[in-house]
């Protein structure tokens, strides 16, 4: 771990500054996926190469939160602000990764957590989101161009109408005429519906965004999917501009959700959580503990080797 200072009695001071940074992924099967988190990484210890900054996943990707922990608390830390990296907070982020911050707690009496909230709805992303979009379509185009933003898809109605947001937030001020949403998995409708239904309104010109942080197996399917419906309907021309990326606006992002939790000062939307509130079809879940899950959708998830991450199977 870089810029240690050792005391005179041989112990770090490391404990005595600001916490570390635990930067908390998913994972995935993808190697370029979990190498495109690794990269996001790098770029967030450059930007402050005195602060002690790990990153690791949930499942799937090396290195687990776990080792993490042990490198971090090897190198004398004894606070640690962990920060989900994802982009809406869905399961993942209100019940995965709390429950394996307090196993770590657990077996770490000795260390402090705090943790920090999911990246969200933010104008930074819709900037990003923007730019992607931009490189993908000439400026005359955009006022006749359809955009259709495909989101990962969750059970979450929350993290699911969340999108729905971001799309109508995308929409305001911008030239296209049409910004749809769409879901890769667990919930309609999926990218063929989402651009079957643009083509019932007479679209023309699709631009297909995903939006994820990093390319993965569904991120693949989405630009599959996209190019499927295009050789199928001819009359549409479909774009793909492909998804975030690791990028400095997701580093600043990444930093100020990092500081809001050292200051303590997270702020849940707890208004339409689930947990919290009946909605149709999902009164069972209000009330019930938090477990982590895992997701019978994705391709190839058994739990083979899940780095004894303990997952609750419903």
């Amino acid at each position: 771990m870089q810029n240690l200072t050792i005391s005179k009695n041989g112990t770090n001071k490391k404990g005595d500054g600001p916490p570390a940074l635990l930067v908390v992924g998913h994972g995935s099967r993808h190697p370029r996926g979990a190498r495109e988190f690794h990269e996001l990484v790098a770029l967030v210890r450059e930007r402050d190469p005195a602060l002690a900054v790990e990153g690791g996943f949930i499942e799937l990707s090396r290195p687990p939160i776990s080792e993490c922990v042990e490198r971090l608390a090897g190198s004398g830390a004894r606070k640690i602000a962990a920060v989900p990296l994802m982009l809406l907070a869905a399961g993942h982020a209100k019940d995965d990764i709390p429950a394996t911050l307090v196993r770590e707690k657990m077996s770490r009496p000795d260390v402090g957590f705090q943790y920090g909230r999911a990246l969200g709805i933010r104008p930074e992303l819709l900037s990003l989101m923007d730019e992607r979009i931009s490189a993908a379509i000439p400026e005359e185009e955009k006022d006749e161009t359809a955009i259709l933003v495909v989101g990962r898809g969750s059970s979450d109605p929350d993290a699911n109408s969340d999108l729905a947001k971001i799309s109508r937030l995308f929409y305001e001020g911008r030239p296209y005429p049409m910004v749809e949403t769409a879901y890769v998995s667990m919930t309609p409708p999926n990218v063929a519906e989402g651009l079957e239904r643009l083509k019932k309104l007479g679209v023309r010109r699709v631009v297909v965004f995903s939006y994820f942080l990093f390319t993965g197996i569904l991120e693949e399917r989405i630009r599959h999917g996209s190019e499927e419906f295009a050789a199928e309907n001819p009359e549409v021309a479909i774009s793909y501009a492909g998804y975030f990326g690791p990028h400095e606006k997701v580093v600043d992002l990444l930093m100020e959700r990092y500081h809001e939790a050292v200051r303590g000062d997270i702020r849940m939307n707890c208004d339409v959580c689930v947990h919290r509130v009946a909605l149709p079809g999902f009164e069972e879940k209000v009330g019930a503990p938090a477990t982590p899950h895992y997701h019978p959708d994705e391709p190839g998830h058994a739990h083979g080797h899940d780095y004894g991450h303990g997952h609750h199977h419903h």
